[in-house]
């Protein structure tokens, strides 16, 4: 009778999911033969979060799989700490297509256990990071060893992990998407949530004025505490009207939108003419179908619906990308904060936490 290993460690691919192309490595199965010593040798148990169907938080499955040893071009790693992002929700409800079954999660931090031929950046008990690569949920894994970058002493697993995909997203949106530099004017919607506090920080630190909703007293005071100048609890006013407030009437370069359904119109008419729109996710749900004419009428406005995969798509991206983030977060000028931890085995709870917008900053699974 074969035994069945299910893993991440086919070659380094493409997995594109919704629109969004996802390095890493393929989802492959791979039957071992028992009377392969060599093989069963090679192989030990482990435990992931498995998705077999779509759909709510219970969907998330505890379950022990099986991994082999690293290919050319590989690693093996041991988790430590996980990294929780709404990205993930989006996999897990099939808003975001993933084959199935899959192991969700797109970045975590751990030691590198075991290393493949032709691997010479790394070495055995390296600390790692990484960020982009679907099938995080687990205790270990193989994964193609140019999506890992090394983590300096000054930088913690539980750091990392809560880090590298939100921290090089709020790099991406504010240094290449857009420059943004002394003098501008930014909104960021989701001010407290992961993305938004590095944001608010960053910008801030680069010498923005730093407008973010929010949706309570609790996160207003949060963003406030880390850069956002005047916080906006858009649950009980108008969040454009306010803008108009606080500018004098002014209207903005551009707008950073991750909430998507519920303030992406509204969000529109805060931008000056040939400003910029930067959707970048849709934690309300998706925005509808509209007229494109709407940009001219509104003033030739421009947008575009940017993901992280793309400005780390080679090594050389990816060290540039996580090399500026971990000195500003090793400078102090950006803190990154893990305001909730849950074991890797109690997902079910922490996905439930993060739609019910129950979390404030980062989240991670501990290992």
């Amino acid at each position: 009778m074969t035994e069945l290993l299910a893993s991440f460690s086919g070659p380094a691919g493409w997995l594109k999911a919704g629109g969004f192309n996802l390095p890493g490595n393929r989802s492959t199965v791979k039957l071992i033969n028992p009377r392969d010593r060599k093989s069963r040798k090679n192989s030990f148990m482990t435990y992931s979060i498995q998705i077999h169907q779509t759909g709510g938080p219970e969907v998330l499955q505890w379950e022990e799989t099986q991994i082999g040893t690293p290919e050319a071009g590989q690693v093996r790693i041991k988790q430590t700490v996980v990294g929780l992002n709404y990205i993930d929700v989006y996999h897990r409800t099939g808003l975001y297509p993933v084959p199935r079954p899959f192991v969700p999660g797109m970045e975590a931090a751990g030691v590198v256990d075991l290393v493949g031929e032709g691997v010479s950046h790394l070495k055995q008990g390296d600390r790692v990071a990484y960020a982009s690569v679907l099938g995080a949920y687990t205790e270990q894994r193989i994964i193609a060893a140019d999506r890992l970058v090394k983590l300096p002493d000054t930088i913690s697993d539980k750091t990392a992990a809560a880090m590298m995909l939100q921290g090089m997203t709020a790099r991406y949106l504010i240094r290449d998407i857009y420059k943004v530099g002394p003098g501008d004017t930014i909104l960021i919607h989701a001010a407290a949530g992961g993305v938004g506090l590095i944001i608010c920080q960053w910008a801030a630190a680069l010498g923005a004025t730093v407008i973010g909703t929010v949706s309570s007293e609790e996160k207003a005071a949060l963003a406030k505490a880390n850069g956002c100048h005047f916080p906006i609890i858009y649950t009980r006013e108008d969040f454009q009207a306010r803008l108009l407030e606080i500018t004098g009437g002014e209207k903005l370069a551009v707008v950073y939108d991750s909430v998507g359904r519920d303030t992406f119109m509204k969000s529109l008419d805060c931008l000056r003419p040939r400003g910029l729109m930067v959707l970048f996710g849709a934690s309300s749900g998706p925005i509808p179908p509209f007229d494109l004419s709407i940009l001219s009428q509104k003033g030739s406005l421009l947008i575009t619906r940017p993901t992280l995969a793309t400005f780390i798509a080679t090594k050389a991206l990816l060290e540039e990308n996580s090399a500026e983030l971990f000195d500003v977060v090793s400078s102090g000028k950006v803190k990154i904060h893990v305001n909730q931890s849950y074991a890797l085995k109690d997902a079910v709870q922490a996905h439930r936490n993060l739609e019910s917008r129950k979390t404030t900053g980062s989240s991670v699974l501990i290992v």
